[in-house]
């Protein structure tokens, strides 16, 4: 899946064509987004615990070579609703109406 990182337009009609409403094209991409960013901000927690200091003295915090790299790569990932635009326009979201009866 490429991914564009940077802005571009989107056709409001061939995002609102899976559900027939701008709205709700709008909530389940947003939902996603949700998602997808709760794990990144959980991946990224859990990689930066490793570096974690329990000192409060500013002389003994120091440069972390390691630390910086891991924030930077996470920095020039695709934002969480680009991924999940994407996703949505490719049809890999499954989402039902409430009012639906589950089948």
């Amino acid at each position: 899946m490429a991914i564009q990182s940077s802005i571009i337009t989107r056709d409001l009609a061939e995002i609102s064509r899976p559900t027939g409403n701008i709205y709700e094209s709008v909530a389940i991409i947003s939902k996603r987004a949700r998602q997808i960013s709760t794990k990144m901000k959980e991946e990224l927690n859990s990689k930066l615990a490793e570096f974690a200091s329990t000192v409060d003295n500013l002389e003994e915090i120091f440069e972390n070579r390691e630390q910086i790299e891991i924030s930077k790569f996470y920095e020039r990932m695709p934002k969480p609703t680009s991924v999940a635009t994407e996703e949505f326009l490719e049809g890999e979201i499954m989402f039902r109406q409430a009012d639906e009866d589950p089948k």
